[in-house]
């Protein structure tokens, strides 16, 4: 395997400190660590990045996260494994990683959930957490980023 060429947040060297810091703020919210780094790897599997599906892993089990979890994330819905939090975290993070899948991608079933277990700055948060998740994605998917190259 090899990439074909760096991530562009590392070629264009002035987009990778915002994007961090976007990071940080994320981080910043108030919310769980633990809950953040199951929301990252979510995203990151739904959307097929294996850069940052190793990465996700790496840093979940850093910030407490079981073995156990991190390998049933996958399917968090059929495990007992996840608290309500977090599965109110993890049905965000899917619908607003998968938009085009139907006409209204966050419903308020999804929203409602989320919001009776986060504060406003919690849920942005979170949704900060997906969007960056998101941008590395693309990133390192569409450059075909290695599993393991960074580290």
């Amino acid at each position: 395997m090899q990439s074909r060429m760096q991530n562009p947040a590392v070629v264009l060297s002035d987009a990778m400190q915002p994007i961090q810091a976007l990071l940080k703020a994320a981080h910043g919210g108030g919310v769980d660590a633990q809950t953040l780094e199951l929301v990252h790897l979510r995203v990151s599997q739904i959307n097929g990045c294996s850069a940052c599906v190793d990465g996700g892993a790496k840093t979940a089990r850093k910030a407490g996260v079981s073995d156990e979890r991190l390998a049933t994330v996958v399917a968090w819905r059929e495990t007992p494994y996840f608290s309500e939090e977090e599965r109110a975290a993890l049905a965000l993070a899917e619908a607003a990683t998968r938009l085009a899948d139907r006409p209204d991608a966050v419903g308020d079933e999804i929203w409602d959930a989320a919001a009776s277990y986060f504060d406003e700055k919690q849920l942005a948060s979170i949704i900060l957490m997906i969007g960056v998740t998101n941008l590395f994605n693309r990133l390192n998917a569409t450059t075909r980023q290695i599993a393991g190259a960074w580290g």
